[in-house]
C-alpha cells in the first residue's frame, strides 16, 4: 500500500506517531525517525525494524524522504501534520474511528481486542499500550481501528465507515472556546459518515467485565454497537469482551507492598478523575483511597481548578503536584496550588512527584488503595512507594 515511499517521523516516540510508523513500515514504506527522549513506545518501533535517532534538537528528514511531524513539535520542524498523514492511512481501508472526550482509548482497544479474539485480524492505531494486543499498533488484514483525537482537531478530518463518539466534553481549552463548539464539530463530522455510534444514546452494558468501573460499561456499550455495525454478532463479541483487561495507565494495577495496593491512571479531566475514584472506591472495599494527582496543562488547570478539586475530594487524602506542562508554555500565576487552594479537600501540596510519594508513603496503611492519577510522569511515584513500603 505504501511501497516505494520513505517517511521520516519527527516525534516518533509519541503514542500517535509510533503507531503510524509501525503500520507504515508493515504496509511497505521505508521508515525512520527522531525524538528528543526515549519513550515506552520506542521498544515496539525498534522491534519493527525502524531506526530511531535520539538527539536534543529535531533532525531533518534525509533527502527524498517525506517528513511527518508530531503536534508536539509542530513549531520546530517542517513536514506533514500527523492529522494529514493519518487521514491518508485511514482513507485506503475499511476503518472504525473512535473518538470523544473520554474513553476513546479504551473503547478503541475493546473493539480491536474483540476483532483479534475472534480471528478477524484487525489493524489498529491506539493512543495507549494494550498489553493483550502486544502494543499500541499493528497492521492486519481486517478492519483498521483508529483512535481519533479531538485535542488538535485531527479526528474531524478522518474518513471512516463507522464512527464512534463516546461522549462530548470541553477538555482542550486552547483548541475550543466552549463545549458547544466541541459538540458542533462532532455533529459535523458524524454527518459525513455512513454509520455512527453515539455513546449518549446507549446504556451501560450489564456484562461482568474484567476492566473495572461503570465508565467501562459504557465504553463496552459503544464497542459492542460498533462491532455489530462491522458485522460481528453481539453474543460472540460480548463473550470475548469479558476477557478484556484494559489499557496501560487506565486503572492499571501496579503492585502491592506492606498491605497497600497501587493503581495508576491516565485521567486528567474532572469527569475522568471522578470515574476513576468511583471505581477505586469499589475496589478498595473497607480500605481508604489515597491519591497522588498531577495536573496536566496550564490552561486546563486554570479553567478547571474548582472541578478538579471537587473530583479529588472523593478520595480520603489527595496529594497534588505541580503542573505537567506537556506542549504548553507557563501561564503566570498558574500552578498546581490552584487546585490545592480550593476548599473542602483533604489535600497536601507536594510540588514534586517525589514529595507526594514521600507523604503517601508515611500516611498509607495496610488495606489502603493508592492511586496515581495524571497524564504526565506521576506514575514514576509508584516504584518509590513500593520501595518505601517494602522496607
Amino acid at each position: 500500500m505504501l511501497a516505494g515511499r520513505r517517511f521520516w517521523f519527527v516525534g516518533i516516540g509519541g503514542a500517535g506517531l509510533s503507531g503510524y510508523a509501525i503500520v507504515a513500515r508493515a504496509w511497505g514504506a521505508e521508515v525512520a525517525g527522531w525524538d528528543r527522549h526515549e519513550t515506552s513506545y520506542l521498544g515496539h518501533v525498534r522491534a519493527a525494524g525502524i531506526p530511531v535517532t535520539i538527539a536534543p534538537e529535531p533532525r531533518l528528514a534525509p533527502e527524498g524522504w517525506e517528513a511527518v511531524v508530531s503536534t508536539a513539535y509542530a513549531g520546530e520542524a517542517e513536514g506533514r501534520s500527523r492529522a494529514d498523514f493519518l487521514a491518508e492511512l485511514v482513507s485506503g481501508v475499511r476503518a472504525i474511528v473512535v473518538s470523544g472526550t473520554h474513553g476513546k482509548t479504551t473503547t478503541a482497544a475493546m473493539i480491536a481486542f474483540v476483532l483479534d479474539s475472534l480471528g478477524l485480524d484487525p489493524s489498529f492505531l491506539i493512543g495507549g499500550e494494550v498489553p493483550q494486543l502486544g502494543g499500541n499498533a499493528r497492521a492486519g488484514t481486517g478492519w483498521l481501528v483508529v483512535e481519533g483525537d479531538e485535542s488538535d482537531r485531527t479526528v474531524f478530518g478522518l474518513p471512516a465507515e463507522i464512527g464512534v463518539i463516546t461522549n462530548v466534553d470541553l477538555d482542550h481549552h486552547t483548541t475550543f472556546g466552549s463545549r458547544a463548539e466541541v459538540e458542533e464539530e462532532f455533529e459535523r463530522w458524524a454527518a459525513g459518515l455512513p454509520h455512527v455510534v453515539w455513546g449518549r444514546d446507549l446504556e451501560p452494558v450489564a456484562l461482568e467485565l474484567s476492566a473495572p468501573g461503570e465508565h467501562n460499561r459504557l465504553n463496552a456499550a459503544c464497542a459492542l454497537a460498533a462491532l455489530e455495525l462491522a458485522g460481528v454478532g453481539r453474543e460472540p463479541a460480548a463473550e470475548a469482551l469479558r476477557e478484556f483487561r484494559g489499557v496501560g495507565r487506565r486503572l492499571e494495577p501496579r503492585g502491592e507492598a506492606g498491605g497497600v495496593r497501587f493503581l495508576d491512571d491516565y485521567g486528567h479531566h474532572p469527569a475522568e478523575i471522578e470515574a476513576t475514584l468511583a471505581a477505586a472506591r469499589k475496589l478498595a472495599g473497607e480500605g481508604r483511597v489515597l491519591v497522588l494527582f498531577q495536573p496536566h496543562l496550564y490552561s486546563r488547570t486554570l479553567y478547571l481548578a474548582t472541578e478538579l478539586a471537587a473530583a479529588l475530594a472523593l478520595s480520603d487524602l489527595a496529594c497534588v503536584t505541580d503542573i505537567y506542562p506537556a506542549r504548553e508554555e507557563p501561564i503566570e500565576g498558574v500552578t498546581g496550588k490552584l487546585v490545592v487552594d480550593r476548599p473542602g479537600m483533604p489535600v497536601a501540596w507536594t510540588p514534586k512527584v517525589e514529595q507526594g510519594a514521600e507523604v503517601l508513603g508515611v500516611r498509607a496503611r495496610p488495606g489502603d488503595l493508592v492511586v496515581t492519577i495524571g497524564a504526565g510522569d506521576v506514575d514514576e511515584a509508584v516504584p518509590l512507594l513500593l520501595q518505601r513500603l517494602s522496607a
